[in-house]
């Protein structure tokens, strides 16, 4: 069953886990591992074993499978959702500052992932 009213995202989003290790910036001795539930040129649904508070910034290392060299990313926590009590939140986070190079290769692996999906 899914939303099924419009889509009010600008950029298409593909539900793929890659593996992101990530903290709060400012606490460089706190990374944690976890991986992402989708993903899009703006930002990614993420696993977290924690709450986060909206407008907290994250920076994430990501390793895609198109390139060979780590991604660093930087967003804002949108929205920390729990899931699990306790244990497992959902936590929305949108990219901010992205370089053009890093924006197109995560609009690559996008689009290569969503033409996979229709073959």
């Amino acid at each position: 069953m899914g939303y099924k009213g419009r889509e009010k995202r600008k950029h298409p989003r593909i539900n793929v886990n890659f593996i992101v290790s990530y903290r709060i910036v400012g606490q460089e001795d706190e990374n944690d591992l976890s991986q992402t539930k989708n993903i899009s040129q703006a930002g990614m649904l993420l696993t977290t074993n924690r709450r986060f508070d909206s407008g907290v910034i994250i920076r994430m290392i990501i390793r895609l499978p198109l390139i060979k060299d780590k991604l660093v990313l930087i967003g804002r926590v949108v929205e920390s959702k729990e899931v699990v009590k306790g244990v497992i939140y959902e936590t929305r986070i949108a990219f901010f500052g992205l370089e053009e190079k890093t924006g197109k290769i995560l609009k690559q692996t996008v689009d290569t992932f969503l033409n996979r999906k229709r073959k």
